[in-house]
């Protein structure tokens, strides 16, 4: 289990920019990032496996361009249960707070890549120790409710 992609961006709704590594900042999110703050979604997951199969359906899609944070491989996210706490690199660690969300308008995310996958595969997480994450990172989980 491990990071493949880290991604940022300065407003909501809009395609990240894939990094090489962040920094996760506690009870904030990831810094420089425009969904960060304080509340329950201050970072968000998708599986690299979901990414690839919606570019295998035809859509032109990368890590970053459904706006999640950090995409994995090895991690089955939607068996991973709400106040599961996950451990990321050598010092960060979150706890999961939400599964899937609701999309109130189709964002530029749909229209761009003709279907977003974050209203059913992303999940959410508050940061509860910060540090720095690099891609090939290990991810952990540490306990689950």
């Amino acid at each position: 289990m491990k990071i493949v992609s880290i991604a940022l961006s300065k407003r909501k709704g809009t395609r990240k920019v894939v990094v090489e590594e962040a920094f996760l900042v506690e009870n904030h999110g990831l810094e420089g990032d425009a969904h960060a703050g304080p509340w329950h979604r201050q970072v968000s997951f998708l599986a690299g496996e979901s990414i690839e199969k919606a570019h295998k359906r035809g859509l032109d899609v990368t890590f970053g361009d459904f706006a999640e944070n950090i995409a994995t491989y090895g991690i089955d996210w939607l068996r991973v249960p709400v106040g599961t706490q996950v451990n990321l690199g050598e010092a960060a660690q979150v706890e999961i707070t939400q599964i899937g969300k609701e999309c109130h308008k189709k964002c530029a995310i749909y229209y761009l890549a003709g279907d977003c996958i974050m209203p059913r595969e992303g999940i959410f997480a508050r940061v509860l120790k910060g540090g720095k994450i690099r891609c090939g990172d290990s991810v952990q989980i540490v306990s689950e409710r």
